[in-house]
Protein backbone atom coordinates (compact mmCIF):
# COMPACT_ATOMS: atom_id res chain seq x y z
CA UNK A 1 0.00 0.00 0.00
CA UNK A 2 1.13 3.55 -0.74
CA UNK A 3 0.96 6.54 1.58
CA UNK A 4 0.41 10.23 0.96
CA UNK A 5 -1.32 13.24 2.48
CA UNK A 6 -4.19 15.61 1.80
CA UNK A 7 -3.93 19.31 2.53
CA UNK A 8 -5.80 22.61 2.32
CA UNK A 9 -3.06 24.86 0.92
CA UNK A 10 -3.91 28.23 2.47
CA UNK A 11 -2.25 31.60 1.97
CA UNK A 12 -1.33 31.73 5.67
CA UNK A 13 0.18 28.25 6.00
CA UNK A 14 3.16 26.35 4.64
CA UNK A 15 3.25 26.85 0.87
CA UNK A 16 2.44 24.02 -1.53
CA UNK A 17 5.98 24.00 -2.91
CA UNK A 18 7.59 23.74 0.53
CA UNK A 19 5.13 21.04 1.60
CA UNK A 20 5.69 19.04 -1.58
CA UNK A 21 9.46 19.13 -1.09
CA UNK A 22 9.04 18.02 2.52
CA UNK A 23 6.80 15.11 1.54
CA UNK A 24 9.14 13.93 -1.20
CA UNK A 25 12.10 14.08 1.18
CA UNK A 26 10.12 11.97 3.67
CA UNK A 27 9.20 9.33 1.11
CA UNK A 28 5.49 10.05 0.88
CA UNK A 29 4.08 9.13 -2.51
CA UNK A 30 1.36 11.71 -3.08
CA UNK A 31 -0.10 15.10 -2.21
CA UNK A 32 -3.77 15.88 -2.82
CA UNK A 33 -4.90 19.50 -2.46
CA UNK A 34 -8.45 20.57 -1.62
CA UNK A 35 -10.42 23.11 -3.64
CA UNK A 36 -13.00 25.76 -2.87
CA UNK A 37 -13.24 28.81 -5.11
CA UNK A 38 -14.83 30.70 -2.21
CA UNK A 39 -17.20 30.23 0.71
CA UNK A 40 -20.51 32.12 0.60
CA UNK A 41 -20.82 34.61 3.44
CA UNK A 42 -24.27 33.29 4.32
CA UNK A 43 -25.49 29.76 3.90
CA UNK A 44 -28.24 27.29 4.52
CA UNK A 45 -26.32 24.10 3.71
CA UNK A 46 -25.05 22.40 6.90
CA UNK A 47 -21.33 21.74 7.09
CA UNK A 48 -20.89 17.93 6.89
CA UNK A 49 -18.55 17.95 9.89
CA UNK A 50 -21.06 19.87 11.99
CA UNK A 51 -20.79 23.41 13.37
CA UNK A 52 -19.10 26.26 11.54
CA UNK A 53 -17.11 25.84 8.34
CA UNK A 54 -13.39 25.83 9.25
CA UNK A 55 -11.63 29.05 8.22
CA UNK A 56 -9.23 27.19 5.91
CA UNK A 57 -12.08 26.53 3.44
CA UNK A 58 -12.17 30.18 2.38
CA UNK A 59 -8.40 30.67 2.34
CA UNK A 60 -7.06 28.14 -0.17
CA UNK A 61 -4.89 29.04 -3.13
CA UNK A 62 -6.27 28.35 -6.57
CA UNK A 63 -6.05 24.58 -7.01
CA UNK A 64 -4.06 24.41 -10.23
CA UNK A 65 -1.73 27.26 -9.34
CA UNK A 66 -0.89 25.49 -6.06
CA UNK A 67 -0.45 22.12 -7.79
CA UNK A 68 1.91 23.68 -10.34
CA UNK A 69 4.01 25.08 -7.51
CA UNK A 70 4.20 21.60 -6.00
CA UNK A 71 4.99 19.93 -9.31
CA UNK A 72 7.94 22.09 -10.35
CA UNK A 73 9.94 21.46 -7.16
CA UNK A 74 9.49 17.66 -7.12
CA UNK A 75 10.37 14.78 -9.41
CA UNK A 76 8.65 11.70 -7.93
CA UNK A 77 5.75 12.91 -5.81
CA UNK A 78 2.33 12.37 -7.34
CA UNK A 79 0.18 15.47 -7.08
CA UNK A 80 -3.53 15.80 -7.45
CA UNK A 81 -6.88 17.25 -6.51
CA UNK A 82 -8.78 16.03 -3.54
CA UNK A 83 -11.22 17.09 -4.85
CA UNK A 84 -11.65 19.37 -7.88
CA UNK A 85 -15.18 20.78 -7.89
CA UNK A 86 -15.84 20.12 -11.56
CA UNK A 87 -19.44 21.36 -11.35
CA UNK A 88 -18.05 24.85 -10.65
CA UNK A 89 -15.64 24.83 -13.59
CA UNK A 90 -15.74 25.27 -17.35
CA UNK A 91 -14.84 21.83 -18.78
CA UNK A 92 -12.77 23.12 -21.72
CA UNK A 93 -10.61 25.29 -19.45
CA UNK A 94 -10.31 22.54 -16.83
CA UNK A 95 -9.33 19.98 -19.47
CA UNK A 96 -6.55 22.34 -20.55
CA UNK A 97 -5.36 22.82 -16.95
CA UNK A 98 -5.34 19.08 -16.22
CA UNK A 99 -3.48 18.26 -19.43
CA UNK A 100 -0.99 21.08 -18.87
CA UNK A 101 -0.06 20.10 -15.32
CA UNK A 102 0.12 16.41 -16.22
CA UNK A 103 2.39 17.24 -19.16
CA UNK A 104 4.61 19.61 -17.16
CA UNK A 105 4.94 17.15 -14.27
CA UNK A 106 5.87 14.23 -16.49
CA UNK A 107 2.64 12.34 -15.86
CA UNK A 108 2.33 12.68 -12.07
CA UNK A 109 -1.20 14.07 -11.80
CA UNK A 110 -4.21 12.35 -10.15
CA UNK A 111 -7.56 13.97 -10.94
CA UNK A 112 -9.81 13.72 -7.90
CA UNK A 113 -13.28 14.97 -8.82
CA UNK A 114 -16.60 15.56 -7.14
CA UNK A 115 -19.72 17.67 -6.88
CA UNK A 116 -19.22 19.07 -3.39
CA UNK A 117 -21.80 19.75 -0.70
CA UNK A 118 -22.20 23.54 -0.43
CA UNK A 119 -25.34 24.42 -2.39
CA UNK A 120 -24.82 28.17 -2.07
CA UNK A 121 -21.33 27.86 -3.52
CA UNK A 122 -22.67 25.87 -6.47
CA UNK A 123 -25.40 28.40 -7.19
CA UNK A 124 -22.83 31.22 -7.29
CA UNK A 125 -21.32 29.36 -10.26
CA UNK A 126 -24.69 28.95 -11.96
CA UNK A 127 -25.05 25.27 -11.02
CA UNK A 128 -28.38 23.85 -9.93
CA UNK A 129 -27.68 21.52 -6.98
CA UNK A 130 -30.52 19.24 -8.12
CA UNK A 131 -28.74 18.36 -11.38
CA UNK A 132 -25.14 18.56 -10.21
CA UNK A 133 -24.39 14.83 -10.49
CA UNK A 134 -25.54 14.65 -14.11
CA UNK A 135 -23.52 17.80 -14.82
CA UNK A 136 -20.46 16.25 -13.17
CA UNK A 137 -20.63 13.18 -15.38
CA UNK A 138 -21.10 15.15 -18.58
CA UNK A 139 -18.18 17.47 -17.83
CA UNK A 140 -15.92 14.48 -17.11
CA UNK A 141 -17.02 12.78 -20.33
CA UNK A 142 -16.45 16.01 -22.27
CA UNK A 143 -12.94 16.39 -20.85
CA UNK A 144 -12.13 12.80 -21.79
CA UNK A 145 -13.10 13.64 -25.36
CA UNK A 146 -10.81 16.67 -25.36
CA UNK A 147 -7.90 14.63 -23.96
CA UNK A 148 -8.24 11.78 -26.45
CA UNK A 149 -9.47 13.34 -29.72
CA UNK A 150 -7.63 15.63 -32.12
CA UNK A 151 -10.91 17.44 -32.79
CA UNK A 152 -13.18 16.75 -29.86
CA UNK A 153 -16.97 16.72 -30.11
CA UNK A 154 -19.41 16.19 -27.26
CA UNK A 155 -23.15 16.65 -27.01
CA UNK A 156 -25.06 16.21 -23.78
CA UNK A 157 -27.84 17.90 -21.87
CA UNK A 158 -25.54 20.33 -20.07
CA UNK A 159 -22.34 20.31 -22.17
CA UNK A 160 -22.20 20.59 -25.93
CA UNK A 161 -19.46 21.51 -28.41
CA UNK A 162 -18.07 20.61 -31.84
CA UNK A 163 -14.54 20.57 -33.17
CA UNK A 164 -12.50 21.51 -30.09
CA UNK A 165 -8.75 21.41 -30.78
CA UNK A 166 -6.78 21.53 -27.54
CA UNK A 167 -3.16 20.68 -26.77
CA UNK A 168 -1.11 19.52 -24.99
CA UNK A 169 -2.65 16.14 -24.38
CA UNK A 170 -1.95 14.59 -20.97
CA UNK A 171 1.32 12.73 -20.52
CA UNK A 172 -0.59 9.82 -19.02
CA UNK A 173 -2.58 7.94 -21.60
CA UNK A 174 -5.39 8.10 -22.25
CA UNK A 175 -5.63 10.64 -19.37
CA UNK A 176 -4.73 10.97 -15.67
CA UNK A 177 -6.47 8.62 -13.22
CA UNK A 178 -9.91 9.94 -12.25
CA UNK A 179 -10.59 9.52 -8.54
CA UNK A 180 -14.29 9.97 -7.75
CA UNK A 181 -14.99 11.49 -4.36
CA UNK A 182 -18.15 11.24 -2.31
CA UNK A 183 -20.14 9.01 0.02
CA UNK A 184 -23.67 9.28 -1.38
CA UNK A 185 -25.86 6.28 -2.18
CA UNK A 186 -24.93 6.35 -5.89
CA UNK A 187 -21.23 7.13 -5.63
CA UNK A 188 -20.19 3.61 -6.65
CA UNK A 189 -22.33 3.98 -9.77
CA UNK A 190 -20.32 7.08 -10.64
CA UNK A 191 -17.00 5.34 -10.04
CA UNK A 192 -18.01 2.53 -12.35
CA UNK A 193 -19.44 4.93 -14.96
CA UNK A 194 -16.49 7.28 -15.39
CA UNK A 195 -13.84 6.79 -12.69
CA UNK A 196 -10.66 4.81 -12.17
CA UNK A 197 -10.85 4.86 -8.38
CA UNK A 198 -13.09 5.76 -5.46
CA UNK A 199 -11.77 8.51 -3.15
CA UNK A 200 -13.79 8.43 0.10
CA UNK A 201 -12.94 9.91 3.46
CA UNK A 202 -12.14 7.37 6.15
CA UNK A 203 -14.80 6.14 8.53
CA UNK A 204 -14.49 3.41 11.19
CA UNK A 205 -17.97 2.15 10.31
CA UNK A 206 -18.30 -1.29 8.77
CA UNK A 207 -20.35 0.26 5.97
CA UNK A 208 -17.20 1.70 4.40
CA UNK A 209 -15.43 -1.64 4.05
CA UNK A 210 -18.68 -3.23 2.88
CA UNK A 211 -18.96 -0.66 0.12
CA UNK A 212 -15.35 -1.20 -0.92
CA UNK A 213 -16.11 -4.91 -1.25
CA UNK A 214 -19.25 -4.08 -3.26
CA UNK A 215 -17.24 -1.86 -5.62
CA UNK A 216 -14.71 -4.59 -6.32
CA UNK A 217 -17.47 -7.16 -6.79
CA UNK A 218 -19.37 -5.00 -9.27
CA UNK A 219 -16.38 -3.79 -11.29
CA UNK A 220 -15.81 -5.41 -14.67
CA UNK A 221 -12.48 -3.61 -15.09
CA UNK A 222 -9.66 -2.68 -12.68
CA UNK A 223 -10.67 -0.03 -10.15
CA UNK A 224 -8.86 1.21 -7.05
CA UNK A 225 -9.73 2.80 -3.73
CA UNK A 226 -7.68 5.72 -2.39
CA UNK A 227 -8.57 6.75 1.17
CA UNK A 228 -8.47 10.29 2.53
CA UNK A 229 -8.94 11.49 6.09
CA UNK A 230 -7.00 8.64 7.67
CA UNK A 231 -6.23 8.82 11.38
CA UNK A 232 -2.62 8.33 12.44
CA UNK A 233 -3.49 4.88 13.76
CA UNK A 234 -1.79 1.66 12.61
CA UNK A 235 -4.98 -0.31 13.32
CA UNK A 236 -6.91 1.93 10.93
CA UNK A 237 -4.19 1.53 8.30
CA UNK A 238 -4.38 -2.25 8.69
CA UNK A 239 -8.15 -2.11 8.32
CA UNK A 240 -8.09 -0.28 4.99
CA UNK A 241 -5.15 -2.35 3.78
CA UNK A 242 -7.14 -5.53 4.43
CA UNK A 243 -10.06 -4.00 2.50
CA UNK A 244 -7.87 -3.54 -0.57
CA UNK A 245 -7.15 0.19 -0.42
CA UNK A 246 -4.31 1.20 -2.77
CA UNK A 247 -3.30 4.49 -1.11
CA UNK A 248 -4.06 5.99 2.30
CA UNK A 249 -3.67 9.63 3.34
CA UNK A 250 -4.60 11.83 6.30
CA UNK A 251 -5.66 15.46 6.10
CA UNK A 252 -2.70 17.35 7.50
CA UNK A 253 -3.70 20.47 9.45
CA UNK A 254 -3.25 23.78 7.67
CA UNK A 255 -0.67 26.01 9.27
CA UNK A 256 3.01 26.80 9.58
CA UNK A 257 5.79 24.35 8.84
CA UNK A 258 6.38 23.19 12.41
CA UNK A 259 2.66 22.58 12.93
CA UNK A 260 2.45 20.49 9.76
CA UNK A 261 5.67 18.63 10.49
CA UNK A 262 4.37 17.45 13.88
CA UNK A 263 1.28 15.99 12.23
CA UNK A 264 3.41 14.38 9.51
CA UNK A 265 5.60 12.80 12.19
CA UNK A 266 2.52 11.23 13.80
CA UNK A 267 1.41 9.87 10.43
CA UNK A 268 4.87 8.45 9.72
CA UNK A 269 4.99 6.82 13.15
CA UNK A 270 1.69 5.06 12.43
CA UNK A 271 3.01 3.88 9.06
CA UNK A 272 6.18 2.56 10.69
CA UNK A 273 4.19 0.63 13.30
CA UNK A 274 1.92 -0.78 10.60
CA UNK A 275 5.04 -1.92 8.69
CA UNK A 276 6.47 -3.53 11.83
CA UNK A 277 9.41 -1.17 12.06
Amino acid sequence: MEFGVGYFATHDGIGPAQLAQLLEEHGQTSLLLAEHTHIPASRETPFPGGGDIPRKYARTYDLFVALTAAAVVTTKLRIGSGICLVIERDPIITAKEVASIDHLSGGRFDFGVGAGWNHEEMRHHGTDPRTRMALLQERIEAMKAIWTQDEATYHGTFVSFDGVVSYPKPAQRPYPPILVGGHGPKVLDRVLAFGDAWLPNYSPDAELTDRIAELFARAERPVEVHMLGMPSDPAAIERVHAAGVRRAAPWLPSGGRSHVERALERWEAAIAEFNGE
